[in-house]
């Protein structure tokens, strides 16, 4: 076994252990310990496979920087609040992506023949497909609650990610979770104006098009929309339940077709890379 490849397990193996605990509702502390070191063992996967001058940069480790952005954000919240519910369900995810990359390592950039906006628009748009996912992963969490307040059916059986959760113990109140979803939407838009700015006048300067109509472009367009609208319609309508769902996840989809879609293509099935 290489040692890069340990690298790439050893968080992987302590978000097992969070997942393990979180399930179990025991040792609060010891959980979040655990899952600061994995998420700083996380973030050093980042840089590999290591090559002086250039960076690895694909679908698989898109996957990987949205998924540790999303359990740091939980981690942060979870000074606060009681957020095992939500360390359930990312933890599993955390597992797979974090060694994704391994085996998926992605586009080498030369990083001295890149454009100067390169890597501030890689970074902001990761950024926002990051809190992005937490709010859909927040979404879902509301979903469950509602489902256990409201019940569309008195008889109905629990779904699945409600029997999940339901093995964790009580969620968080509906409000809180309402609260938080709406905070980490409002950071999510603000991250994916930042991206397509960033990616107007980088187009700009390496194609001469400021907003080039490929799918990407629209697909990321149409979730920003997406996006706004829902904030807007809450602060001025009272958007919220069901309605704040479906458009949350309807965004994360749309974000997810536009950026990660077109990598998985062009990488896996295609193989241009």
């Amino acid at each position: 076994m290489s040692i890069v490849l340990i690298l790439f397990l050893l968080p992987a193996g302590l978000y097992a252990g969070v997942w393990w605990l979180s399930l179990h509702g025991r040792h609060r502390a010891m959980t979040a310990i655990l899952l600061a070191l994995a998420l700083a063992l996380h973030a050093a996967t980042f840089i590999l496979p290591w090559q002086a001058g250039s960076f690895y940069y694909g679908f698989a480790k898109l996957l990987s920087a949205t998924v540790w952005i999303g359990v740091l954000l939980v981690w942060i919240e979870s000074a606060k609040v009681d957020l095992a519910s939500l360390a359930t369900l990312l933890a599993p995810l955390a597992i797979a992506l974090v060694v994704l990359p391994y085996f998926f390592p992605g586009v080498a950039f030369d990083l001295h023949a890149q454009p100067p906006l390169f890597v501030p628009h890689l970074i902001v748009g990761t950024l926002a497909y990051g809190v992005m996912f937490l709010g859909a992963i927040q979404a879902l969490l509301m979903a469950a609650a509602e489902h256990r307040l409201h019940p569309r059916r008195p008889a109905e059986r629990p779904g699945l990610l409600a029997s999940l959760l339901a093995r964790r113990g009580p969620l968080p109140p509906l409000m809180v979770l309402e609260r938080i979803l709406f905070r980490v939407i409002a950071i999510g838009f603000v991250f994916l104006l930042l991206t397509t700015l960033t990616g107007i006048v980088f187009s700009e300067e390496t194609f001469g098009k400021p907003l080039p109509l490929n799918h990407k472009t629209v697909f990321s367009l149409v979730a920003t929309v997406f996006v706004g609208l829902l904030l807007i319609g809450h602060w001025l309508w009272g958007w919220r339940g069901r309605t704040a769902i479906r458009l949350t996840l309807g965004g994360f989809g749309l974000l997810l077709l536009s950026y990660v879609g077109s990598r998985f293509v062009l990488e896996v099935v295609l193989r241009r890379i």
